[in-house]
């Protein structure tokens, strides 16, 4: 018999917390009706239910519904991005946005897709299925150790366990005490080709866990008192410097009736729809005429306002105005108003960055050292690097001032890239850094993903994000063209810039001298300038620029001009120094010829230099990725092209495609691709006389 305060508590809290399952489960299975192909995850969707409606109407996350970017309340990271219906059921209910967009999702026009993502108000990062979002939460986490203090919370599942980021994460979560982090694991005991076991076995998953320093519990996921109980022990336990892990176990399609919930995407016919419905409108009946039994039941007056209590915060109204009573829904009107604006403009003493001897020769990492002691003096100024801090300068330069924002994760790109996403998520000016080739294309990917809805959240009318709530994140790419030398192939970054340029909006930028960076580096610290993908040479360079020069995204920039120039020059990075010093043997004999450098692509100015009729010429330590752009521009504006005055010389192979570069000597490798100064100066040289033939 309950007779305690404290048990009667908790008996009607899971019965409250039952009775809003069943709500959420119905607005799910309105989606599917809804839905443009009438689609669901389902079984993945369902069996995150229990754990989702646990934390979200269990008093275990602090949450501005309001104002969803205000820092220091805790975060939520749905990771296993397929159950996005059921998150979007919540969502809706706690007045995110209106119920109505929970119709027609998966079509052009509903902001619901089949992942979620910002362009959905309330929702931080894009994910879908692939283990990153553990990561990201870990980044979030990061921060949140931090004053002002908050949890993390992250949604996976056992499917995506399987995913190598998911373990860089927990390593490094470990590592760095994050018991602010709690990983709900939905271990449903299925996936995409096997919805009824895993393709392997994912054997002793809390001793995995414990090994790599988590704290762990294993509850029954088909349970709302197990799942509560182990989130109330993370949320108001004593913590001892380990994440937290909730292995929920429970089986896919869990709460559904048929069979067919237990698939991983369904297309669910009316008529099944209908009879789900029905099923949980009945189960719905009986869970609310249980309730009420007990709570008319109750003697305590405190016991019943504290229920009251509870049934508000989930959004239900206790009314036993009635016979028997009844337990109905209330729906809130959308709380979300659009986000303040962020200003990301760092501030910085531009006197004390340095100036540098233009006899010299630095080295970019050196310059980036001695930049960020100045700009991380901003607290928004982080860094992470992936065991190549030696090479970017970046963790010396950070860590000078504090280390707590200079990150290095080890090998384990995936991580520092969606450690670095998130810390651009909560409006940090964030940098990653490794060799060029190392960075994660399908992180990359999801990560511009996020970033486009974060850009059409921003411009939509009534968006819930505005100006300044983009992601300045900026990937240091080391070591690019010809950089690595005898390192070999699978570090030469001949190749990345072409593979990466394939991913929209990111800002390609090639840098060939350190006064050229420094104010490349300024560029970026103004702020608002979303995904930069900055090549740094590896060698100490000479001075090009001088010290005040500006640097502006799609421009290039003529090094040396004359009226009298047969050719142009065109290059970037290392690769203008050897153009100077061609062009430079070219005048000694008597054929003037200009240089231009072009860090990002000046299409206007690419246009020009093909109109003036000049002799143009693209001298590239890579697959020449200059020469690709040039072309589409020219293909694009031009109808009929002279293609005699183009010369490209770039590391591809005599038929115009791609290969691996072998290991040797930087000498060896402008030898060996006819990049070397007399080299280039021979080619133009010829290609002038060939045309005056």
């Amino acid at each position: 018999m309950i007779t305690t305060y404290e048990e009667l508590l908790t008996k009607g809290l899971i019965q409250l917390l039952e009775i809003k399952d069943s709500f959420i489960r119905l607005m799910t299975l309105e989606q599917c009706r809804d839905a443009v192909d009438k689609g669901i995850h389902i079984g993945g969707a369902f069996s995150a239910t229990i754990p989702l409606v646990s934390l979200f109407y269990g008093g275990g996350i602090r949450l501005d519904i309001e104002q969803p970017t205000t820092y220091g309340q805790d975060m939520f990271v749905l990771s296993k991005g397929h159950a996005v219906s059921v998150m979007a059921s919540i969502y809706a209910d706690l007045g995110y946005f209106d119920r109505a967009l929970l119709k027609n999702s998966r079509s052009q026009e509903s902001l619901l897709n089949g992942h979620p993502g910002p362009i959905l108000p309330g929702v931080h990062i894009s994910t879908g299925p692939l283990g990153q979002g553990l990561a990201a939460a870990q980044g979030f986490a990061l921060a949140g150790k931090h004053s002002p203090h908050f949890n993390v919370f992250c949604l996976t599942g056992d499917g995506e366990l399987q995913e190598g980021p998911i373990w860089e994460a927990a390593m490094f979560a470990s590592y760095k005490k994050l018991d602010n982090l709690c990983a709900i694991i939905d271990k449903n005991q299925g996936q995409l080709d096997v919805t009824k076991h895993l393709v392997f076995p994912l054997t002793d998953l809390e001793q995995k866990l414990t090994a790599f320093g988590w704290r762990v519990f294993t509850v029954d996921g088909t349970q709302y008192s197990p799942v509560l109980d182990a989130l109330h022990a993370f949320t108001n336990g004593a913590r001892d410097g380990r994440p937290t892990a909730i292995i929920c176990e429970a089986r896919k399609g869990e709460g559904g009736f048929s069979e067919f919930m237990m698939k991983h995407k369904a297309n669910l016919p009316d008529e099944l729809t209908d009879q789900e419905v029905a099923l949980h409108q009945q189960r719905q009946a009986d869970r609310i005429a249980e309730f009420l039994d007990f709570y008319q039941a109750i003697e305590d007056a405190e016991v019943e306002q504290t229920l009251r209590s509870f049934a508000r915060r989930m959004n239900l109204d206790i009314d036993l105005s009635g016979k028997k009573g009844k337990v109905t829904p209330i729906i809130v009107p959308v709380q979300t108003k659009r986000a303040p604006v962020r200003q990301k403009a760092i501030s910085y003493a531009a006197e004390r960055l340095p100036r540098l001897d233009p006899t010299k020769t630095y080295s970019a990492g050196d310059m980036i050292t001695q930049a960020m002691k100045v700009f991380a003096q901003d607290r928004r100024v982080v860094s992470i690097d992936a065991d190549l801090s030696s090479t970017s300068g970046l963790e010396a330069g950070i860590g000078f001032v504090d280390m707590n924002r200079a990150l290095n994760v080890g090998v384990a790109e995936a991580n520092m890239m969606c450690i670095g996403e998130a810390f651009a998520a909560l409006g940090y000016n964030a940098w990653v850094s490794t060799f060029c080739p190392f960075f994660d294309w399908k992180v990359l990917r999801r990560i511009a993903v996020g970033y486009q809805e974060r850009l059409e959240a921003i411009a939509m009318p009534g968006g819930w994000l505005s100006e300044g709530h983009g992601l300045d994140l900026t990937f240091v790419a080391t070591a690019p063209n010809f950089e690595t030398t005898t390192n070999g192939a699978t570090h030469m970054g001949t190749d990345d810039i072409q593979v990466f340029d394939g991913i929209a909006h990111l800002k390609i930028i090639d840098i060939s001298c350190p006064n050229q960076l420094l104010a490349a580096m300024k560029w970026i610290m103004e702020g608002n300038k979303g995904l930069v993908y900055l090549r740094i040479m590896r060698a100490p360079a000479a001075v090009i620029y001088d010290q005040d020069v500006a640097f502006d995204f799609g421009k290039g920039y003529a090094l040396k001009e004359h009226a009298d120039d047969k050719a142009v020059i065109l290059s970037s990075g290392r690769g203008v120094h050897e153009a100077l010093s061609a062009a430079k043997l070219l005048e000694q004999a008597g054929t003037m010829t200009g240089v231009v450098d072009m860090p990002s692509i000046d299409a206007k100015l690419l246009r020009h230099l093909y109109d003036s009729g000049k002799l143009l010429v693209f001298a590239e330590q890579n697959n020449g990725y200059i020469w690709s752009e040039c072309r589409k521009i020219l293909f694009k504006h031009y109808a009929a092209i002279d293609a005699g005055r183009l010369l490209p010389i770039n590391t591809l192979d005599p038929e115009g495609k791609p290969q691996f570069i072998h290991s040797a000597t930087y000498e060896q490798l402008l030898q060996q691709f006819g990049l070397a100064p007399q080299q280039l100066a021979d080619r133009v040289q010829a290609f002038i006389d060939g045309r005056k033939r």
